[in-house]
């Protein structure tokens, strides 16, 4: 009955002129995303091996105390990486590429040169045509009939994640991208920030202090997921969660994954036989192509106590 049920609700949501990506939510399983996920797990060959990268998670403090604003830390989160061997990797270099290309305060408008234009566009395809991890992905989004072709895909990822709109003051300050990726300033304090090299890069130079963890996942290896407090040159971080270790393929990958099958909503990924949760938001302001949304946000949500 189950099966009637939704194959009726597709055919009345087709006639009204529903698209099928509009569909999408009832023609992936959740089953079917665990299942990709997996694999996408296990094609991360560019991820930070034990001996490439080195943490230390120090203070760990309950979520009633995340807004305390005390720093916990004797010393930075991250204690050594070995950047000759994995900044050197195709999809490091286009990911630290484009990461300088952002001013972090909402309300002052992005203005990107040709060549950081060409940048973003790098970074997708390096990212998602050039690895196996990528090919992965588009392949079994390929299969289920969300992109007719490589070329739609990637069209479609660029304006999903780089497409800017206006998060302050009716200016083009921000898009999905810049918000997870890089972070942003808004209000007085961090917004967005879930991405691990930007962390450490930010960090390295003196700009970041890591204070704190609230969580920690159950991975001993990488990719690990962490929800870390910090002070970013004045502005305070409550909960800034991220993947930790992985490759930035592997990054974009899951969050687009999740954002393509489960807009707005928690997605349920599995890694290594675990769950992680990826919370997706739209951004429901301004929309691309045939009324589509950009991504407002994307992370890995907090671990219910």
């Amino acid at each position: 009955m189950k099966v009637i049920a939704v194959f009726a609700l597709f055919v009345t949501l087709f006639c009204q002129g529903y698209s099928s990506k509009r569909l999408i939510f009832f023609v992936i399983t959740d089953a079917e995303i665990k299942a990709v996920s997996e694999t996408l797990y296990a094609l991360d060959s560019n991820k930070a091996s034990a001996s490439e990268l080195i943490i230390e998670a120090q203070a760990l403090v309950p979520n009633s105390q995340t807004g305390s604003q005390t720093d916990l830390s004797s010393q930075p989160l991250f204690r050594y990486l070995d950047e000759e061997t994995l900044f050197s990797r195709p999809t490091y270099v286009a990911l630290l590429a484009v990461l300088d290309n952002y001013q972090r305060m909402t309300g002052q408008a992005e203005d990107f040169s040709p060549e950081q234009l060409a940048e973003q566009e790098a970074f997708v395809k390096e990212t998602m045509s050039n690895t196996e991890l990528g090919r992965e992905l588009f392949a079994f989004l390929y299969t289920k009939g969300v992109y007719a072709s490589e070329e739609e895909f990637i069209q479609d990822l660029k304006m999903m994640w780089f497409g800017l709109y206006s998060r302050n003051n009716n200016k083009m300050d921000s898009s999905g991208f810049e918000h997870i990726f890089a972070g942003e300033v808004k209000g007085g304090k961090v917004s967005g920030f879930h991405n691990w090299i930007q962390f450490y890069l930010l960090e390295k130079r003196g700009q970041l202090n890591y204070y704190s963890h609230s969580f920690n996942g159950p991975w001993t290896t990488y990719p690990d997921v962490m929800g870390m407090q910090f002070m970013w040159g004045g502005y305070f971080k409550q909960v800034g969660s991220a993947v930790i270790g992985c490759s930035p393929e592997f990054d974009f990958a899951i969050y687009s994954l999740c954002y393509i099958t489960r807009p707005g909503k928690q997605c349920r990924l599995s890694l290594g036989g675990k769950e992680l949760i990826i919370q997706t938001y739209t951004w429901d302001k301004s929309f691309y192509g045939d009324g589509k949304k950009f991504i407002g946000s994307a992370f890995p949500a907090t671990p219910r106590n």
